[in-house]
């Protein structure tokens, strides 16, 4: 019989909680608010059929090719030149996923013990990105605001980095205000605190642009993540990061070891699909969209849980909305009597770095219909009621 024998850090990787929810959601008639899914209504498919069309009539044999591990250079241009602060494409590399962006990180940054900051709650992608890495994982104290800039310089001496979610975050769905980002950015500054600053929704606003990015404060302290899986399709695995020229050969390094490269095809159908100003023409609708489902979802909740205690936020963008349960109620006790009013969510607690909030749990507004929505709300309201009534 062989004997497999784990590798120490292998310990350390957790199954995604939310993966695992999304398993529920595969019996029939459940309408899940758990994924953190885009909308497969915003994708834009003609456009990607167009540019499969020209890739592989003008370009096919470089689209098939094994590739250069930084990107696909138009591409790396392309987003260099979106980013509203001076990027040189030299500090552009291109990753399979934002999600990649964030283990290379980890494997380059975190040496065992290595003191981690992160926002509470936090995304939990990242907080499995960087286990493996075993570091020390130290929550920021945060509000409404985000990670409050006190707390933030009375624990920055010593911490490799600090993880920042600036825009409508995963999962509260919050934003930093422009008085939150200038202090948390001049902390940082005064500590050399390196800032890893993720921001996956950031055009996904409603009424106002967010407020200038931490990095464009200090691109030289802080690494940027950017993706393309909210506003053209997460099919594609397409993210970014740009990253000071000091460490990005280390990165790029991690980058060859990982997969030698993102896929040239993919990255030539985001490129000619963009190249013309289409996500300036596509993004908007994308808002707007989910604008009406953000406001159903909060008139819902406003209408069905009245009198239970349950305290609920409402986003100015990006795709999620954050409820705490009243006291005594547990949010992953709660969720069988949700699933078997059919409607799923994702508890809270595992976005916590160190012991999560049980009452918190996380909605998504932006994959589920106005109807399901509302019938959803009702249904969830039902299992709080119930479970007030037995507490």
């Amino acid at each position: 019989m062989t004997n497999w024998t784990l590798a120490a850090r292998a310990a350390k990787m957790n199954p995604s909680v939310i993966r695992e929810i999304l398993k529920v959601t595969e019996k029939p008639g459940i309408v899940s608010l758990a994924g953190g899914l885009p909308s497969p209504k915003t994708f834009p498919v003609e456009a990607f059929a167009r540019a499969c069309e020209k890739v592989l009539a003008e370009d096919a044999q470089g689209a098939l090719q094994y590739a250069a591990s930084e990107g696909y250079g138009p591409l790396r241009e392309e987003i260099a030149a979106m980013l509203p602060w001076q990027v040189d494409p030299a500090q552009v590399l291109v990753t399979t996923g934002s999600q990649q962006g964030l283990d290379l990180l980890a494997k380059v940054l975190i040496d065992p013990g290595s003191k981690v900051l992160v926002e509470t709650p936090t995304y939990l992608g990242a907080l499995q990105a960087f286990a493996p890495m075993e570091p020390e994982v130290v929550s920021v104290v945060s509000d409404e605001a985000g990670a409050r800039a006190d707390d933030l310089r009375a624990k920055a001496d010593g911490a490799r980095f600090v993880y920042l979610l600036p825009n409508f975050q995963n999962p509260t769905g919050r934003s930093m205000t422009e008085e939150r980002r200038a202090a948390v950015s001049a902390i940082a500054a005064r500590a050399g605190l390196p800032i890893i600053e993720d921001n996956p929704y950031g055009d996904l606003w409603f009424d106002d642009a967010p407020a200038q990015a931490l990095t464009a404060r200090n691109p030289e302290g802080c690494i940027y993540l950017g993706s393309f899986s909210k506003v053209l399709a997460p099919g594609l695995r397409l993210g970014f990061l740009v990253a000071p020229k000091a460490i990005f050969p280390k990165l790029l390094q991690a980058k060859q070891a990982a997969d030698l490269h993102t896929p040239g095809f993919n990255q030539r159908l985001v490129f000619e699909v963009m190249k013309d100003g289409f996500l300036q023409r596509h993004v908007p609708t994308i808002r707007a969209l989910y604008r009406e489902q953000r406001d159903v979802m909060h008139a819902a909740l406003m209408r069905e849980m009245s009198g239970l205690g349950v305290e609920f936020n409402r986003p100015t963008g990006g795709m999620f909305m954050w409820l705490r349960l009243p006291p005594a109620l547990d949010a992953v006790k709660l969720l069988p009597y949700a699933v078997a009013r059919n409607v799923a969510f994702v508890p809270g607690a595992p976005f916590y770095a160190g012991e999560g909030d049980p009452r918190t749990l996380r909605l998504s507004f932006v994959t589920a219909s106005a109807e399901q929505i509302n019938t959803a709300v009702a249904a969830l309201a039902e299992a709080v009621r119930e479970q007030v009534a037995r507490s």
